[in-house]
């Protein structure tokens, strides 16, 4: 079993409180976030652009995978993850993720776009989320 960490501070109420977020390996090290930062478009994080970049990562990573296995060389990915978060009842909720990805690969467009799919659907984090995940996907 593989185990990571993240942590994160706040003090404070919520409309007027700090925080701050951390990773264990130290990418991520008192990075600034609050209820400006979410909801304000502040400067500093938050928690769905941090998903986002989680979501993008392992995207691309696992469909780097599964090229591989393919045989697939050549390979070049880009790729955001928008996460969109909606009002639910009295709070909120993330109800979809959105990628777009950009792929260079050595191989026929058709053949990329299906193993693009299949790691839409098969990397960890796609699993984790309780959302809606669709995908806009470019073979250049």
């Amino acid at each position: 079993m593989i185990n990571r960490t993240g942590s994160a501070k706040w003090d404070g109420g919520l409309k007027e409180g700090k925080g701050q977020v951390s990773t264990e390996s130290g990418a991520l090290s008192a990075q600034p976030y609050g209820f400006n930062t979410r909801f304000e478009d502040k400067a500093g994080t938050n928690p769905e652009e941090l998903i986002g970049a989680a979501h993008a990562s392992c995207f691309s990573m696992a469909l780097a995978m599964m090229l591989e296995q393919e045989g697939v060389t050549g390979v070049s990915i880009e790729t955001t993850s928008k996460i969109s978060m909606d009002k639910e009842g009295d709070g909120f909720a993330v109800k979809k993720a959105h990628l777009t990805t950009q792929i260079t690969a050595d191989a026929d467009e058709a053949k990329v776009l299906e193993v693009a799919n299949k790691a839409k659907e098969g990397c960890p984090i796609s699993k984790l989320l309780n959302a809606e995940i669709t995908m806009d996907a470019k073979v250049v």
